[in-house]
């Protein structure tokens, strides 16, 4: 077996297998290229996993902001990037600083990751940070910016898509995905007005930082899609963009890019049709960027409803053979599981009819795309009968509420005429965060949110960019106290068996201390990060907008082990196993950011047994 060692980390990287250092990793966000977020290490187990400790805590000094960070670990060195974007390296197995770089990025946006470029003959292992507009390399060993990379070690990121846009919003949030000496990655971009940067996702030269190629995620006249935009609904378009994050299958050259909805997020009236390749994934030439397929799974949306969260690469029991999938669940809390070649739905897809917007020149699409398997898991409706029940005042309040809002079911538009009510919001059913994958079990883990968003279409003053807004844009239906109005749960946790396409378990995720003291337990609670599974039985997740760090049978949905960290940790947690041989399950304390509720923290906190 051969063994790697590489020289500038010789200080860190222990001279491990090849497999075994593969084993003892976290190389990228979600692991592996795939993005499964699955680890083969099996020290922690369901006998044991109740007797994990804080072995080490690290504080960045750069508490505040939204924190949705996954670390990646390479050879007993971690590396992430604090609330600020400064990258800070660690010994893995005790928490010591061993560099950190500073980008300066003036305005911040929330982010999730850096990723790990190996490097070649002449090039050391490399850092790849994406912040802002702004892509950055730094060696693996020093933190210093490679100077042969783009101009002293960066490249501009809105040259040539965001020119005419100098103080609109684009930033990178997920890290980008690595395929060869390829960077592939995408930009978040404005939800609003229409016009604004293109949200293409892109591909750069790991070596020089050259573009190799770039997507017309608005397909641009004479291309296949543009029809589907009416009559120069393409123009100047801001949006659709990868911002969660790019999945790659090495074995067939493919790269799995979700994306987001156009702008404007909740009215398309200059936009009639499907509006391709809104949120869909897409299957690229991960060379060459050619498209080999599409999914969609929202046509023209007008709910902010993304395709938000990276495909993990599964397989899935059709005809009683076992096929090459993809799993992507995102906002609409709808579970896709796509033939990883072809894109066509494994269990099946069924176009359904959904309410029609009253807007002036609206036309909302008259059928929305629904799985047949998995059975629906995210909240998509509320009645009457399934308001609040934690307290006479919040279910007086949540029915004094909902009488003020109507609604119509699934994919309920806003309307100019009444206030209205729709499941899930824009928060998810699920978010950034996917999925996780177990195969040794075929099952794929999945966390999610059950909360409706209010809103309404008003006439905006003569002159604005666009005739109409949301005058509740990203409102939640919640109680005076900040609980959801629906019953709970309010979060969950589940497992979709591959093997038959049905849900092998479901429990509540997340619980609120002060209604358990009065008696209201297994509420679950609204989450905003993700899971990872383990070859040793365990799932860990935080996520949930509860301070809590939980694990959980795989098996079984058996929860194993919780402990409160200094605040929620919206992210998605690692393990890895250090240089002293022992499994460690780390994650990202940061705080409440997107959920709007509970402290700030810096913290990057590190278990182990004893």
């Amino acid at each position: 077996m051969g063994k790697i060692c590489l020289a500038l980390l010789a200080s860190t990287l222990a001279c491990l297998p090849v497999a075994a250092q593969d084993a003892a990793d976290w190389p990228a966000y979600g692991r592996d290229p795939g993005g499964t977020k699955y680890s083969p290490l099996d020290q922690i187990n369901p006998r044991n996993v109740g007797k994990l400790a804080v072995a080490w805590t690290y504080h960045t000094g750069d508490p505040g902001g939204t924190w949705e960070e996954t670390p990646i670990v390479i050879g007993n060195v971690m590396y992430f990037a604090s609330q600020k974007n400064r990258v800070i390296a660690l010994q893995a197995d005790t928490g010591k600083e061993l560099w950190t770089y500073d980008p300066k990025t003036p305005r911040v946006s929330e982010h999730r990751g850096v990723s790990f470029w190996v490097g070649d003959k002449q090039h050391p292992p490399r850092i790849v940070l994406a912040t802002a507009a702004r892509l950055i390399e730094l060696e693996a060993k020093t933190g210093k910016p490679a100077p042969d990379f783009g101009d002293n070690g960066e490249v501009n990121l809105r040259a040539g898509v965001a020119d005419d846009y100098p103080r609109a919003h684009y930033a990178i949030t997920s890290p980008p995905a690595i395929y060869k000496n390829l960077i592939i990655l995408g930009p978040s971009t404005q939800e609003g007005p229409t016009k604004g940067p293109s949200g293409d996702p892109r591909t750069f030269n790991a070596l020089t930082g050259k573009l190799v190629w770039r997507f017309h995620a608005v397909p641009q006249p004479g291309e296949p899609g543009n029809e589907t935009w009416g009559p120069n609904g393409w123009k100047d378009r801001a949006g659709p963009s990868a911002w969660g994050g790019v999945t790659v299958d090495v074995e067939h050259g493919l790269a799995f890019l979700p994306l987001g909805n156009p702008a404007d997020s909740f009215y398309g009236a200059d936009r009639k049709g499907q509006n391709l390749y809104a949120n869909s994934v897409v299957a690229l030439d991960a060379a060459t960027g050619k498209l080999r397929w599409h999914f969609q799974m929202v046509h023209h949306d007008v709910f902010d409803l993304d395709a938000s969260a990276p495909p993990a690469l599964v397989e899935a029991t059709l005809n009683g053979k076992r096929v090459a999938a993809i799993a992507e669940f995102s906002k609409n809390g709808l579970l896709y599981v796509l033939d990883r070649t072809t894109g066509k739905p494994i269990w099946g897809v069924e176009e359904r009819p959904v309410p029609k917007s009253d807007v002036p020149g609206e036309e909302t699409w008259p059928t929305q795309p629904f799985p047949l398997k998995p059975p629906l898991l995210s909240r998509m409706n509320l009645t009457k009968d399934e308001l609040s029940n934690i307290s006479p005042e919040s279910h007086a309040y949540c029915v004094e509420q909902f009488e003020k809002y109507k609604t119509l079911g699934p994919f309920t538009p806003f309307s100019d005429k009444e206030p209205r009510l729709t499941f899930p919001s824009s928060i998810g059913g699920a978010n950034w965060a996917g999925v996780s994958y177990d195969p040794k079990l075929g099952y794929i883990i999945v966390n999610f949110s059950n909360l409706g968003q209010m809103g309404q279409m008003v006439p905006t003053p003569p002159g604005s960019p666009m005739p109409y807004r949301n005058t509740f844009a990203y409102s939640r239906f919640v109680d005076k106290d900040g609980y959801p109005c629906n019953q709970p749960p309010w979060g969950e946790l589940a497992a979709i068996d591959t093997k038959t396409g049905d849900i092998a378990w479901r429990v509540p995720l997340g619980s609120y201390e002060e209604l358990e003291a009065k008696g209201l337990k297994n509420t679950g609670a609204t989450n905003l990060g993700g899971g990872i599974s383990t070859a040793g039985g365990v799932i860990f997740i935080g996520a949930s907008n509860d301070q809590h760090f939980r694990a959980f049978d795989s098996r079984s949905g058996k929860m194993l082990w919780e402990t409160k960290l200094d605040a929620d940790g919206n992210a998605t947690p690692i393990t890895y196993q250090g240089r002293n041989g022992k499994q460690y399950v780390v994650i990202v304390a940061g705080g409440p950011g997107h959920l709007r509720r509970g402290p700030s923290s810096d913290g990057v906190i590190a278990f182990a047994l004893p």
